[in-house]
């Protein structure tokens, strides 16, 4: 390819950027903050009517389990601090498998298969202890309840003979929550008022950077390169 044709290429592509500069678009954002506020509250009331009438509430129930017991008499030793330690991780899988979610269906009469009931189930170990939160999500708070306790007497039933070892203790039962768990009407309308905002201001860019008109002496020095005598 000749020089000559470098060059015209070159200066085809220098023609075809475009440059927005910074400063200008701030200012053009602010001239048009009405609609970018507008933006904004659409998008929270939108979220706000989505949620209230469109998304079930759900609330959670969770009973904790103390995996310290004594394995000679009432006396708890070292060797029952360690058996606690170790086996809590094996809990919490545990309290997942098939056997003690179908025997809390079968017992409370829920129309749930497994597969729902683990996702319903949520099962975490309070760092550097030995007590795991056992937690089940519904859209009644007295089933949640209900499933929460019944889940943790079934891996006090069950659990300590699959593993061979001593029995937990339960150290707080489940009670009917009060508060949805979701969804969240501030978190909903948080991030639908930041998106309906980056809509809005996305629009308004391209309509930026798409305007071509000459408004100002400015322009008219910036597009053409020369200085005009009047306006």
């Amino acid at each position: 390819m000749s020089e000559t044709t470098n060059q015209t290429v070159n200066k085809r592509n220098e023609e075809n950027v475009v440059e927005i500069d910074l400063v200008e678009l701030m200012y053009f954002f602010l001239a048009k903050i009405g609609y970018i506020i507008t933006g904004l509250v659409v998008g929270v009331v939108a979220a706000f009517l989505a949620t209230y009438f469109f998304m079930t509430p759900q609330f959670t129930a969770k009973a904790k389990l103390y995996m310290v017991s004594s394995s000679k008499g009432s006396v708890v030793d070292i060797s029952d601090l360690n058996i606690g330690t170790n086996i809590t991780q094996d809990y919490v899988e545990l309290l997942k498998t098939r056997p003690v979610l179908e025997a809390v269906i079968d017992r409370l009469n829920l129309e749930y298969d497994y597969e729902q009931m683990l996702e319903m189930l949520s099962v975490s170990n309070i760092s550097n202890t030995r007590i795991l939160v056992v937690g089940f999500t519904s859209p009644d708070p007295y089933e949640a309840m209900e499933a929460a306790n019944e889940i943790v007497n079934e891996a006090i039933n069950r659990l300590p003979v699959v593993m061979d070892t001593p029995e937990p203790h339960i150290a707080e039962e489940a009670i009917v929550p009060t508060h949805r768990s979701s969804p969240s009407y501030v978190k909903n309308m948080a991030v639908a008022g930041m998106v309906g905002m980056l809509l809005v201001a996305g629009v308004l860019t391209i309509i930026y950077i798409l305007d071509d008109t000459l408004d100002s002496a400015e322009d008219v020095e910036k597009v053409f390169g020369i200085t005009p005598l009047t306006v």
